[in-house]
């Protein structure tokens, strides 16, 4: 895993090094050899069960919506809907790990940042208002179920995926904002580590069983 992780770590630093001050080449390359590493760090877990092959379909989804997003504005709902499948995908791998178990106010905060958010953009969103907010409810489930099973749960591997899918959540709030209300300082960077990292705790978390 050393190596491995390592590759992860070097490639997405280049691509978020880019993100803030680099070459627009070098972003277009290293975002998705992260994620191609990442799927192959993944494959690379000692023990993958059923479940953890969603988390190996939710990277190539994740690959596919970050391609999509270099084509023109028209194909931005067609990488929603990839970036809406990976989060799906990590749902169901969550939830099929945990027991029934519900603490109100997880989903109540949620459901609070949700609302925030979506008032901050509802305005900007055009006629990708209902896919955005569709998205967002999605993530916001996905951050549910890692963060439900940490509560009633909490072991390395529930910490893991609930770190991941906060710092994923995070990284697209930060990404919607920016992008429709208001451009700020290495807001790329932050975007890209939360969105790296969010995807290497998950990842993380098959190696914990």
């Amino acid at each position: 895993m050393l190596w491995s992780f390592l590759a992860v770590l070097f490639s997405g630093w280049l691509y978020v090094d880019a993100s803030y001050r680099g070459p627009q080449w070098q972003r277009w390359l290293f975002k998705p050899v992260t994620l191609l590493l990442l799927v192959g760090l993944a494959w690379q877990a000692p023990t993958l069960n059923t479940t953890d092959y969603l988390i190996l379909a939710g990277l190539i989804a994740t690959l596919v919506g970050d391609a999509l997003t270099l084509l023109p504005r028209q194909k931005m709902l067609y990488a929603l809907g990839a970036f809406f499948l990976s989060h799906l995908l990590y749902t169901l791998s969550f939830a099929a790990n945990m027991t029934m178990s519900f603490f109100w106010p997880i989903p109540l905060t949620l459901l609070i940042i949700g609302v925030v958010v979506i008032g901050v953009l509802w305005n900007k969103l055009a006629d990708l208002r209902w896919p955005i907010c569709t998205f967002i409810g999605m993530t916001l489930v996905m951050t549910w179920m890692a963060t439900e099973q940490y509560f009633f749960r909490p072991t390395d591997y529930s910490f893991s995926i609930m770190v991941g899918a906060g710092l994923l959540l995070l990284a697209n709030i930060i990404w919607f904002i920016s992008h429709y209300r208001r451009r700020f300082s290495a807001d790329s960077a932050i975007i890209a580590a939360c969105y790296f990292a969010g995807h290497f705790m998950i990842v993380r978390s098959l190696w914990l069983y």
